[in-house]
């Protein structure tokens, strides 16, 4: 019986990054529209990129088969 690879699913891929070290990155939320009314605190705190918490990695296994 021939076995299959397991796919990366194509959304986590576009919004996920993974570091060298193995670290998950993402981006928050709130960066893409509708900026003039939000303070620049807010937008300076939203900029970079962000490390996922542990119990999201847990879940993130299951879209990115190389995640260990």
């Amino acid at each position: 019986m021939k076995k299959f690879k397991q796919k990366t699913n194509s959304s986590a891929k576009k919004r996920f990054k993974i570091t060298g070290t193995g670290k998950i990155m993402r981006r928050k939320t709130g960066m893409r529209h509708l900026l003039s009314h939000r303070s620049a605190r807010t937008k300076v705190c939203k900029r970079g990129d962000f490390e996922i918490s542990s119990s999201d990695k847990e879940k993130l296994t299951v879209l990115i088969p190389g995640l260990k």
